[in-house]
């Protein structure tokens, strides 16, 4: 599939140098050429509209003159044929008929001109120049369609190239499809992952009619250390692998054992990792916020995290960058013309912003060198702690011993001859047996009585009601938060200033908060 991907990813790169960047340049000068005839389109318009006015002016010129001209001459007529008038007058008249019939006759003669000019503009517009810009256009696109289709035709040549190559690569894809043996798989992962116990033996008869001292089997379930009464209660709680599918018993009434026996045992047994990763997520609720580093997620998930992170604050740098440009190219333009603004005043705003990117970039670095942490050291580091833990294993074997014979209780508590046996055989601890080990639910160490009415709306709370009676399995840590339980199902976090918590005596302090 990477290969097959790959062979795509060279037909991109080859059409982006081949194709996309010659047809990009090519549609600019498309774009230019297309321009400049639909300027020659406009201008060869404008000017016949031009001619056009001129034409329409002298035509109305030419005919109020003729008016004036036929006024003059009835005048003329009427004074010549009025006998009250003088010489003097009708000579006058006659002079002003003649002078208007001669502007009439220039007015027809420029009309004359201007219209023969006219008739041959429009013949060159129409016969011409318009039919010589739409053969240019029409040429543009003709060139533009031959182009297409030389774009096409390499990139056919282009994926041709890699036909083979992508053959190839379906041809292994189907053969790879074709091996996989499901069989071997689940084979694989139950190899993996067996928990390697034997199932029990049966158990045996035990003779109540003969007055004899009545022993238990070495291969029963009950209780085979030497106690004279066998117990075959199953009610009791299970934590082995011996019993995955048996519920576990959550009821918060569990058999108080004394401080010192529970003391004594915290201080011989091996702490396990899971319990650890459970307080470390308790807080992690109780507090509701995620770590800076996303130290709280697994590996990948941490990598991917801090890789977005990462690709965050650099498009805000560039943001930052390109907003610095900006202002320094407003800059020089205020420096070269003064009266544009005053330079001065970008100084505040220029060290501001650059203030942000130095800011942007020490974070930026503080995520890499986790991120760096995550993909470069992190496995090595893994390592060493694998060979740390090898090595204490050898050197504390009871320890471990311990640890194997309470993760293969029975479900009364006791514990059997093979499971001792199987208790020494070293068991390599994997992130998968901590992910998905049955942990012991925590015990009930006192009662508490809501005070208040409380919405657990966070993950980690519980919501509680006002007079409500629960069981504590976790006193507050001086964060002002208690852990409580109402059943098997529901637990979390309540604020210790909403409820009166009351320890068993047992407990440690054996205070009450309120």
């Amino acid at each position: 599939m990477n290969d097959y991907a790959g062979q795509h990813e060279v037909i991109s790169e080859n059409m982006a140098s081949q194709i996309i960047v010659d047809l990009a340049r090519y549609v600019q000068e498309l774009k230019q050429e297309r321009k400049s005839n639909f300027h020659d389109g406009r201008k060869a318009q404008q000017h016949i509209e031009t001619c056009w006015k001129q034409l329409e002016s002298s035509k109305r010129r030419f005919e109020r003159d003729c008016k004036e001209a036929d006024r003059a001459q009835q005048y003329f007529e009427k004074m010549d044929a009025d006998i009250n008038v003088t010489k003097a007058d009708v000579e006058k008249a006659r002079q002003q008929a003649q002078i208007r019939h001669q502007m009439a006759e220039d007015s027809k003669a420029d009309y004359s001109s201007i219209l023969q000019k006219f008739n041959h503009e429009q013949h060159e517009y129409y016969h011409t120049h318009i039919p010589n810009i739409f053969q240019k256009i029409q040429e543009m696109e003709e060139r533009r369609i031959v182009r297409i289709g030389e774009s096409m035709k390499t990139y056919a040549e282009v994926d041709r190239q890699v036909i083979p190559i992508i053959g190839k690569c379906l041809d292994g894809i189907v053969k790879a499809a074709e091996s996989i043996d499901q069989k071997n798989d689940s084979q694989l992962v139950i190899e993996a992952y067996k928990s390697g116990f034997e199932p029990p033996g049966d158990i045996e008869f035990e003779d109540y009619t003969q007055p004899m001292k009545r022993t238990v089997s070495d291969n029963s379930l009950s209780n085979s250390r030497g106690e004279g009464k066998p117990d075959l209660k199953f009610g009791g709680k299970s934590k082995g692998k011996l019993w995955p599918f048996i519920k576990k018993n959550k009821s918060p009434k569990q058999q108080k054992e004394p401080l010192s026996h529970r003391f004594n045992e915290f201080m011989t047994s091996k702490p396990k990792i899971h319990c650890f990763r459970s307080l470390k997520r308790g807080l992690s609720l109780k507090l509701g916020a995620t770590p800076e580093d996303f130290s709280n997620l697994p590996p990948e998930q941490r990598r991917k995290k801090l890789q977005q992170k990462v690709d965050e604050l650099s498009k805000e740098i560039q943001k930052e960058m390109d907003q610095r440009d900006a202002i320094t190219k407003m800059k020089d333009v205020y420096l070269k013309n003064p009266q544009m603004g005053d330079p001065a005043s970008l100084d505040h705003k220029l060290a501001e912003v650059s203030q942000n990117i130095e800011k942007l970039r020490l974070e930026t670095q503080k995520f890499e060198a986790w991120l760096a942490e995550v993909e470069g050291r992190l496995p090595a580091r893994s390592e060493q702690a694998r060979r740390q833990s090898g090595l204490y294993d050898s050197q504390n074997p009871p320890t471990v011993n311990n640890c194997a014979q309470d993760r293969e209780s029975s479900p009364d508590g006791s514990y059997t001859e093979e499971q001792s046996q199987e208790s020494e055989v070293k068991v390599l601890a994997t992130d998968f047996d901590d992910e998905f080990d049955d942990e012991e639910p925590l015990p009930a160490i006192g009662t508490c009585k809501a005070l208040y009415t409380f919405e657990g709306q966070n993950e980690g709370t519980i919501s509680v009601v006002e007079g409500e009676t629960l069981y504590v399995i976790e006193e507050d840590k001086g964060d002002g938060w208690t852990r409580i339980r109402r059943n098997e199902d529901e637990e979390g976090y309540v604020p210790t200033s909403y409820v009166e918590v009351c320890l068993d005596k047992n407990a440690k302090g054996a205070k009450t908060y309120i």
